[in-house]
């Protein structure tokens, strides 16, 4: 009995090792199986989210995309070609754009501009049939034009004591020295100030931003009447040297299109004389639903409302749980933003949409006023390049879904690991650049009109950068200081600087490479969209599942005897036929008995077990050698270190490598100097008292080079190799 007892014994603390080994084996199996259900978890929420995105992404580009058409394009065209390139004369063949003086407006007004405005007639001289004026017979002329001008008073510029002779000076515009008394006649908005409306609206000219008050005079509804009223004001001298700025404002409507055309032209006389003529065209469509497709653009806007008001309250939960921690992340900046710019967006919407309507009922009530469309054009223009910028916006918050993505993340990582370096080196850069921005504007702003101020001294830079500069100007305005400036300018900002920006990415994306190679592969969306896929596939019988999950499933539950019928039903219903089940089978059942038992069960998974993880090998050192195919395996890591440690340690041995054949670099080179020294020592005298009058430095006599090798090492200890080369005496080779 007790040589019995101590048999059981190790039989016992066998069994007792063996259940610990099971019980870690499916500890383990259940972490990782947590792992996996998590991982998957997320990236299902992932691409909920990213689809939910991608319905907003497509929603918002319908409606971007139908605001703008091409016939925009060509409708202002054809406005911008009749009304900026007719001559002025049969005789003069000069346009609007090279208007010189105040008699070419004049001569502008009566002949180009009221033929363009007026077109009564066919092409035959017969008249119209309607009296209103069709423009190219198809763009109907809304109420009638408006002519307007700003004034500044006399003497609003500061005299010299020795020009005091002069008594009229007229400085340049600016909304404290507008002239606001009347003039001329005194009778009519023509020659009586008139405040700016109730909305304030300035323009942005070349030289300075006018107000929307001043002197102005509504055209008459036919060609004969707005002559006459053109030519009263001519008579009248209403341009004088006191006018800065004449706006001659008019709308037309195509309804082929289903487009406004808002025109302003602009024609500026600045304090130094002459003529500076710009332009506004606005084709916009302010009318919006009048067809099936806009009615279709409005479930959209519909449905794009829905999604920023969600998009909001989600915004405001976040930042109400997270305070200000919330603005740290730089794509929830951009949400924000996002957000900001679609609510502002839908407010204009609904603004423009009642003001238009308001404005077409008085304009229809009274058809001979002048109707201000500019302030909607102008704002339609504004809220299309707010549309515009969303869509951008949209566009990059795609990175924010897919930076999980290796291949995704490489931009992103890049930018944000060489951002130091990129800030630092942009400081140098831009000092160097602004630097020769204003030596630019000093030399050639007076002659040179790409440097006549100091912003078109910086895009003219960026030009030059680019390839894009006219030499000949340059060398013109200054034979000696232009070609020194355009010279330094392109070695050290092109060459140099910008080479320089260009090497800072490359080193770090490289730098990004090698990590990402280094790094252990983890599971990706594409692995979990590819295991999507084959689980629907074998769901619908279109593809078989893999062999050793089919057999483990269909044992599980049983007490792992299966008999071949069972067997055949479960392999059948994982879309294996009869031969294929029936072969399997008979290659375990080894007692053709009809029936797996549990050691045969064990042999088949076993088996198919280790063709399955032959297979993995096989499959990863085939993609290895694909991917890495100029690279040198690594070796395997070790059963007790993590294959993402194990790399990351060989990736430091590597660099620890590099490090010690620098060091036996350095090594080598004090042994040559050592070998150096003792041959100097051989071939002089021996002088016993040379070391009696050492100085009480560290440093050898100036020319006694007899001491000995240990006496030379101690002196390593003390001092520096490089200042022990420096000393003077025979040099070493």
């Amino acid at each position: 009995m007790h040589s019995l007892g101590k048999d059981d014994k190790p039989s016992r603390n066998k069994k007792r090792q063996a259940l610990k080994k099971s019980s870690c084996e499916s500890t383990e199996k259940t972490i990782q199986a947590h792992k996996s259900s998590s991982r998957d978890l997320r990236i299902k929420t992932t691409l909920q989210d990213l689809l939910i995105y991608i319905i907003f992404l497509i929603d918002i580009c319908i409606l971007t995309f139908g605001q703008i058409s091409t016939d925009m394009y060509y409708h202002t065209k054809v406005m911008s070609k009749l009304f900026l390139e007719s001559s002025l004369s049969e005789k003069d063949k000069s346009n609007y754009k090279s208007l010189g003086s105040m008699e070419d407006i004049w001569t502008y007004f009566e002949g180009p501009l009221l033929d363009g405005l007026y077109w009564d007639s066919w092409y035959n001289k017969k008249s119209l049939p309607t009296n209103e004026s069709h423009i190219y017979y198809e763009n109907v002329l809304l109420g009638v034009p408006r002519i307007r001008q700003v004034k500044v008073v006399n003497k609003s510029c500061p005299l010299h004591s020795s020009f005091v002779s002069i008594t009229q000076c007229f400085d340049s515009y600016l909304s404290e020295e507008e002239d606001k008394s009347p003039f001329g006649p005194k009778n009519g908005t023509a020659w009586e100030y008139m405040a700016p409306r109730s909305i304030p609206e300035s323009h942005w000219g070349m030289i300075a931003t006018y107000s929307s008050g001043g002197f102005y005079m509504d055209l008459g509804s036919t060609k004969s009447k707005s002559a006459k009223l053109i030519k009263n004001l001519k008579d009248n001298l209403w341009l004088s040297r006191a006018t800065r700025a004449v706006f001659v404002d008019f709308s037309v409507y195509n309804a082929n299109l289903n487009l406004f055309c808002v025109v302003r032209l602009v024609a500026e006389t600045p304090a130094t004389g002459g003529v500076l003529t710009s332009w506004e065209f606005y084709s916009v469509k302010l009318l919006r639903y009048i067809s099936k497709y806009d009615y279709f653009l409005a479930s959209c806007e519909v449905l794009f409302i829905l999604f920023i008001f969600a998009f909001f309250i989600q915004e405001c939960i976040d930042i109400y749980k997270t305070k200000w921690n919330y603005f740290k992340n730089g794509w929830n900046c951009i949400d924000v933003l996002l957000v900001v710019l679609s609510l502002m967006a839908i407010f204009f919407n609904v603004y423009r949409t009642v003001n238009v309507e308001s404005l077409l009922y008085r304009l229809l009530k009274n058809p001979h006023k002048y109707p201000n469309f500019h302030f909607l054009a102008f704002w339609q223009t504004q809220y299309n390049n707010m549309i515009a910028v969303n869509v951008f916006i949209s566009w990059v918050k795609v990175f924010k879904y897919i930076s999980f993505n290796r291949t995704m993340s490489t931009l992103s990582s890049t930018l944000s690991h060489c951002a130091k370096d990129i800030i630092g080196f942009a400081v140098m850069f831009f000092i160097v650049f602004f630097a020769y921005a204003q030596l630019g504007y000093l030399l050639f702003g007076c002659q040179v009109d790409s440097f006549s101020s100091f912003k078109n001294c910086i895009f003219t830079q960026f030009l030059v950068i680019l390839g894009e500069i006219n030499f000949n100007e340059l060398e013109q305005a200054n034979r000696i200081l232009g070609p020194i400036y355009f010279t330094t300018f392109v070695f050290f900002v092109f060459f140099v600087l910008l080479n320089m920006f260009l090497a800072i990415i490359n080193d770090t994306y490289a730098e990004i490479k090698c990590d990402q190679s280094l790094q252990m592969t983890e599971y990706e969306m594409s692995d979990f969209i590819k295991k999507t896929c084959n689980t629907a596939l074998v769901k619908l019988r279109l593809k078989k599942e893999q062999l050793v999950d089919n057999i483990t499933e269909s044992i599980r539950g049983t007490e792992g005897i299966i008999s071949v019928k069972q067997f055949q039903v479960e392999m059948l219903k994982k879309g294996y036929t009869e031969e294929e089940t029936k072969e399997v089978f008979m290659k375990y059942d080894v007692n053709r008995d009809r029936k797996l038992s549990k050691k045969e069960v064990d042999t088949m998974t076993s088996e198919l077990e280790k063709q399955e993880y032959d297979l993995a090998q096989q499959h990863s050192a085939l993609k290895k050698d694909t991917t890495h195919g100029e690279e040198e395996d690594l070796p395997s890591p070790p059963e007790f270190v993590s294959k993402q440690d194990y790399q990351r340690m060989v990736k430091h041995v590597f660099q620890l490598e590099e490090r010690i054949d620098d060091i036996t670099f350095m090594n080598n080179k004090l042994l040559i100097q050592l070998n150096s020294l003792e041959s100097i020592t051989s071939t002089e005298s021996r002088e016993k008292d040379d070391w009696d009058f050492l100085p009480p430095t560290p440093y050898p006599p100036p020319h006694k080079h007899s001491y000995t090798k240990s006496k030379f090492r101690q002196l390593l200890k003390s001092s520096n190799v490089n200042e022990l080369e420096e000393e003077e005496g025979p040099k070493l080779e």
